[in-house]
């Protein structure tokens, strides 16, 4: 008779993780989470309540161990699965997060036609950009020079008067 009240919580908490499993993988908003936790307390319930109060502990035991154990093995699994997106983006690739006409402005020298604070705007190859400083503070009128690119970010110094 023992073994057959042991069943049901054994069962319940084997359906838990099945869901905590069904959450990795399918987006409901918390609501298969929410439904692991019921089945997880009411598997609990029965077992302190059915069955006995160290059998009770024993399951608590064993979720406080399995549970986190078998979500971080199911994420890894999961990075492993034909369900993930393997392909890297890189530039080699052809991919890149910005215009690749951008790297052509560096040296390039020009005027900042608004005060650059540390950013503002420049006119540089007689085009309208958007240009930072690393920090300083330029007035409209100023000569620039064009340092680097990084990212979509063309960054400029005051141009030495030579």
């Amino acid at each position: 008779m023992m073994n057959n009240i042991l069943m049901l919580p054994i069962i319940l908490q084997l359906v838990g993780v099945i869901v905590i499993i069904a959450e990795i993988i399918l987006p409901s908003g918390g609501i298969l989470s929410i439904l692991a936790t019921g089945v997880f307390g009411y598997s609990l319930f029965i077992a302190f309540n059915d069955i006995s109060t160290h059998t009770g502990i024993a399951f608590v035991i064993a979720d406080v161990i399995l549970i986190p154990v078998l979500v971080i093995v199911g994420l890894k699994l999961l990075a492993k699965s034909p369900v993930t997106l393997r392909q890297t983006l890189s530039r080699e690739d052809g991919v890149s997060s910005q215009p690749s006409d951008l790297d052509s402005y560096i040296h390039m020298e020009g005027t900042a036609i608004t005060d650059l604070r540390p950013a503002g705007t420049a006119l540089i190859n007689d085009k309208r950009v958007d240009v930072v400083t690393r920090g300083e503070y330029l007035e409209k009128g100023a000569g620039v020079l064009v340092t680097a690119v990084t990212g979509n970010q063309i960054i400029v110094r005051k141009k030495e008067d030579s």
